[in-house]
């Protein structure tokens, strides 16, 4: 496909230089460009910086997994710039929700988790496995949107928060797109305009030899 370019494999290639800079360079390279609530407005490059850092291998893995494969998907139904547009913008749209409820945070999960409800309504059907149980998008992007849910009720170090409005945009923009890359997308019927010399051609092969009988 011409309009695939890979972007999701390139942004996990990229986040991994960078996680290696965090690892090499300290807590000092990684406070410079996290989302700090108290300097994120005087300093707003912050706000899409922090989609590039991750807190630990852990988190950078179970990010860069969902960026590989949902975001590769959602790239190949939508074209590359779309799609990068959609990483960029809901991850963007998280921290600047999120900022106003975290004194500090970082990570690519209110993007990935964009790219997930952009793909749950342009694919409702595919199938993905949650706690070993497979589900369709649809299904599965309530059952993250609930465990977000109770998330923001018993906090536990996640940014639900951030999640949760990645989520809620990128089921926005799956919607907005919906009618030209959506599953069951309507085909328009094309009338095909039949020229004077194809209908006499056609009178006067099938018409004539009908009368004829």
């Amino acid at each position: 496909m011409k309009h695939f370019k890979f972007y999701a494999l390139k942004l996990v290639g990229l986040t991994f230089i960078v996680f290696l800079l965090q690892v090499f360079f300290g807590k000092d390279f990684t406070n410079m460009f996290s989302l700090v609530a108290n300097v994120a407005w005087q300093e707003p490059w912050r706000f899409l910086t922090p989609i590039f850092l991750h807190g630990g291998v852990g988190h950078f893995l179970t990010n860069m997994f969902g960026l590989a494969l949902f975001g590769s998907l959602l790239e190949k139904v939508i074209g590359a710039k779309r799609f990068l547009f959609v990483y960029i913008g809901t991850g963007i749209i998280a921290n600047l929700i999120s900022v106003n409820f975290y004194p500090a945070s970082l990570g690519a999960s209110g993007a990935v988790f964009g790219v997930l409800g952009c793909l749950a309504v342009l694919r409702p059907n595919l199938v993905v496995w949650i706690s070993y149980m497979p589900m369709p998008m649809w299904l599965a992007i309530f059952v993250w949107a609930a465990i977000d849910l109770l998330g923001v009720f018993y906090p536990s170090g996640t940014g639900n928060i951030a999640h949760l409005v990645g989520m809620i945009s990128g089921i926005a923009l799956g919607f907005f797109w919906s009618r030209r890359f959506g599953k069951y997308k309507r085909k328009r019927n094309k009338q095909k305009v039949i020229s004077n010399d194809e209908f006499r051609f056609w009178e006067s092969r099938y018409m004539r030899q009908g009368q004829k009988r």
